[in-house]
């Protein structure tokens, strides 16, 4: 996968395990995702999710026939994190012809959890 000028890379979002329905990734906290006041950005917590969801779901299309692009995404913040890794496990709910629902959980090391956050993919057919 090439993530060069991506956001992935800008933000140091690495894949770490892809299977059918189930995508695993890491992303540091530090200057790159940290907000004014220190602490790890819900936005780069949203980016993570997001990119998990969407990796997961380009897995499960037709690239011939098919693109996939996130609808919706909602975030819950439960706790905050200065320094360290967090780690994002997207895990499909629901896939259906037009839309796909992934929910994402990002832990920390000690697997607390960050951010509980939910995405629905849109299915649209090529042009």
């Amino acid at each position: 996968m090439d993530m060069e000028g991506t956001l992935m890379e800008a933000l140091g979002i690495e894949l770490v395990k892809m299977t059918k329905g189930r995508v695993v990734m890491t992303m540091p906290v530090d200057e790159r995702t940290r907000q004014p006041f220190g602490y790890l950005h819900g936005g780069a917590s949203v980016a993570l999710a997001e990119t998990a969801a969407s990796l997961g779901a380009a897995a499960l299309i037709d690239p011939e026939t098919e693109l996939s692009f996130g609808l919706e995404i909602n975030a819950n913040h439960m706790k905050s994190k200065r320094e360290g890794i967090v780690t994002a496990t997207a895990e499909i709910e629901h896939h259906g012809r037009t839309t796909m629902v992934w929910t994402i959980n990002i832990r920390d090391e000690e697997g607390a959890l960050i951010c509980l956050s939910r995405c629905t993919m849109a299915v649209v057919k090529k042009r």
